[in-house]
């Protein structure tokens, strides 16, 4: 009996959880959950920071910059 009163419990807690979050979106007028990805923050922004997605894309981009393709030679293989 007190396994279940723990799950009840649990699962009531879960459910204020929920209910919480989704309070902004269901009583605002085109509510929606707020951005807290770093390319949501504009001090972040303002810094040069970006999420590491970014960052790989902008990297690559100069690595492909960086790369000459006038010395290249084709090497067959040898068996």
């Amino acid at each position: 009996m007190e396994v279940i009163k723990i799950i009840l419990l649990s699962v009531a807690l879960v459910a204020i959880a929920i209910f919480g979050l989704a309070v902004r979106i269901l009583l605002l007028k085109g509510g929606k959950f707020p951005n807290t990805h770093v390319s949501g923050n504009r001090f972040l922004k303002k810094q040069g920071v970006y999420c590491a997605q970014t960052q790989d894309k902008l990297a690559r981009r100069e690595a492909i910059k960086e790369v000459k393709f006038d010395n290249l030679t084709f090497v067959p293989n040898k068996k």
